[in-house]
C-alpha cells in the first residue's frame, strides 16, 4: 500500500498507475444485498436455479452498478492518504460494463491517475479504473471516476 502525506500529493501519479488492489470475493449473498438496497431483483442477479439452467457459465452475475460501488472499497487498498479531513465521491465521466461478474468470482482493480486539479481546500482527482475479474482477460468495468478530497 501507498501512503500520500496529502491529498495534493497526488499529483506526483497523474498519468501513472497508482496501483492494484487486493483481490475481493463477489459472492451470491453480497449480490442478494444489493438487489435488496436497489430493488433490482432481475432473475440474472438472484436466480441461482434458473442462472444454472439459461446463463453462460451456469451462474448468477453481480449488477453493474454493484461493481462500480466496489472501487472505493478496493482503492482504500492500493492507497492511503494520512492527512486527509474528508473525501467525496463528485461522480463519473465515462463508466463502461464490458464483461460480466459471476457469483463467487474474484475482482481487483487496477487505477491511475490521470488528472488532479486543485480547488479551494482540496484537490479534484480523476482517476481510471479498471475492474479485473481473475482469470479473464477481458475487464469487468472500467470507469472515468471523480473524487473531491480535501485537506
Amino acid at each position: 500500500m501507498i501512503e500520500i502525506e496529502r491529498p495534493g500529493d497526488l499529483e506526483a501519479y497523474v498519468g501513472k498507475e497508482i496501483g492494484v488492489s487486493d483481490w475481493l470475493t463477489v459472492d451470491q449473498a453480497m449480490i442478494d444485498k444489493f438487489a435488496e438496497a436497489t430493488g433490482d431483483h432481475q432473475w440474472i442477479h438472484v436466480d441461482v436455479e434458473r442462472a444454472r439452467r439459461e446463463m453462460p457459465g451456469g451462474k448468477t452475475i453481480a449488477h453493474g452498478n454493484l461493481t462500480l460501488s466496489l472501487v472505493p472499497r478496493l482503492v482504500h487498498t492500493i492507497y492511503r492518504i494520512k492527512e486527509r479531513s474528508k473525501g467525496l465521491n463528485y461522480g463519473s465521466n465515462r463508466v463502461r460494463y464490458t464483461a460480466p461478474v459471476p457469483a463467487g468470482s474474484r475482482i481487483r482493480v487496477r487505477q491511475k491517475v490521470k488528472a488532479v486539479e486543485r480547488i479551494k481546500g482540496g484537490v479534484r482527482v480523476t482517476s481510471e479504473s479498471r475492474v479485473e475479474v481473475e482469470g479473464e482477460t477481458r475487464p469487468a468495468l472500467l470507469a472515468e471516476t471523480i473524487s473531491l478530497m480535501f485537506d
